[in-house]
């Protein structure tokens, strides 16, 4: 640990933020691997979002027990058992000759990185100022995208010259050292420099907390926005946008998933700022509302305007990036709505809901390229047609158009506290 308590804060929260930046990687990584699991488990592309969404499933259903966990068990044994969670579900994957193990290695990961996120701000709600916690969330917010970056061009790369079984396994070996490094420099709060000295909240108390968010109407409309302004990322970003790429701009799969990075890529680079202009200006609604019209009309723009050029075509994905970053702003009004104590739980309920694009969007949309698939395949995976994926990619827009209209109706807050 530093002898030097200013930059404490900042190495136990770069661990956690490492975590995530290990799930957003794992998040990703199938959307590189498109062509190569249809052909190796003989799947079509609504099989294939099932099996890439089995990750957010997992994720999504540990979210509310992870918040508990944090709150009541701490982060730092939260996140070592999570990080040997990974490393498990890696392996399997890696290994698999079934798609059915595919499925419980892709559960497992996405249960395990399930933990980081939210243990992260639980964090850094007790090593921080609460007017520094926007920024923060921003932060992590910046970390996990370009862990999201790295798996797309780079992982693409490394897909092709090592295989998808091979990058996988060296997956686990990562998550494996995550845990390692977790469990030896995280503490669970400043008065835990040493071993003892801090109590976790008591399991009762947790659960009360938990109940009073959930029972919080502004909750419920944070965790629908979240997951309205994520859909973009979550659906394409992380899965079809390279298929997408490779189709109507006859990209090759390295330069596809780097033009789909660029939306991880706005996302990570605005997702501090935003944060810090929110905590500057003293308003959490107004962002939103912008950031939310400005998601909708890239998305529309790029899937449903006139032919473009693939440089517009690269501006709107970062554009788009951009403004959907503006969710994280969710996560601060989610802590303000709710007692201190029971922040972990709080931002659970929301981060719950960013997962949902993934567990619906990512299948559906494979569902609805199934239904307007011509027959064409190469080398035994399905290719679709820029007119199926207009069909497809239509949900999107719907999300967008839902998202702008639910940032009017959640309540300004004004980054202070106002509910116990």
């Amino acid at each position: 640990m530093s002898k030097s308590p200013r930059f404490l804060p900042w190495i136990v929260w770069s661990c956690g933020a490492l975590g995530f930046f290990y799930a957003f990687f794992q998040r990703v990584a199938p959307s590189v691997m498109v062509s190569d699991l249809m052909r190796d488990f003989g799947v079509s592309g609504a099989v294939l979002g099932n099996l890439s969404a089995f990750y957010f499933y997992s994720y999504a259903a540990v979210q509310i027990p992870v918040g508990i966990m944090a709150d009541s068990w701490g982060p730092r044994r939260v996140m070592s058992v999570a990080a040997l969670l990974c490393a498990v579900g890696s392996f399997m994957l890696a290994t698999a000759d079934t798609l059915t193990v595919a499925y419980a290695g892709r559960l497992l990961i996405g249960g395990g990185t399930g933990f980081f996120f939210v243990s992260t701000l639980k964090l850094a709600s007790v090593w921080f100022e609460p007017r520094q916690f926007a920024f923060v969330s921003g932060l992590t917010m910046f970390v996990g995208l370009t862990g999201g970056v790295g798996g797309q061009a780079p992982l693409a790369a490394a897909v092709d010259f090592f295989g998808w079984r091979g990058t996988m396994m060296a997956g686990s070996a990562v998550a494996l050292g995550l845990s390692l490094l977790i469990w030896m420099l995280v503490r669970d709060h400043p008065a835990q420099r040493t071993e003892s000295g801090h109590k976790p909240t008591a399991v009762r108390q947790v659960l009360a907390g938990l109940a009073g968010a959930l029972s919080r109407k502004q909750t419920w409309l944070l965790a629908f926005q979240g997951a309205f302004m994520s859909s973009s990322l979550l659906a394409f970003g992380s899965l079809w946008g390279v298929p997408y790429m490779m189709e109507v701009y006859g990209l090759s799969r390295p330069a596809a998933a780097g033009s789909a990075s660029l939306m991880l890529i706005g996302w990570a680079v605005s997702a501090p700022a935003v944060g810090w202009i929110s905590d500057r200006i003293g308003r959490r609604k107004s962002p939103i509302i912008v950031a939310s019209i400005i998601a909708l009309s890239s998305i529309s723009l790029l899937v449903y305007g006139p032919p473009i050029s693939l440089p517009i075509a690269n501006a709107l994905l970062f554009l788009n990036g951009a403004a959907s970053s503006g969710m994280v702003i969710c996560f601060a009004m989610a802590r303000e709505n709710n007692a201190a104590h029971t922040a972990g739980g709080a931002v659970a309920i929301v981060n719950m809901g960013v997962m949902m694009p993934g567990v619906i969007l990512q299948p559906l949309i494979g569902w609805l390229l199934d239904r307007q698939w011509d027959g064409v395949t190469i080398e035994g995976a399905r290719i679709y047609s820029e007119s199926a994926y207009e069909v497809a990619l239509l949900c999107l827009v719907a999300a967008g158009a839902c998202s702008v209209v639910l940032s009017l109706l959640i309540r300004e807050t004004y980054c202070r506290p106002v509910g116990s």
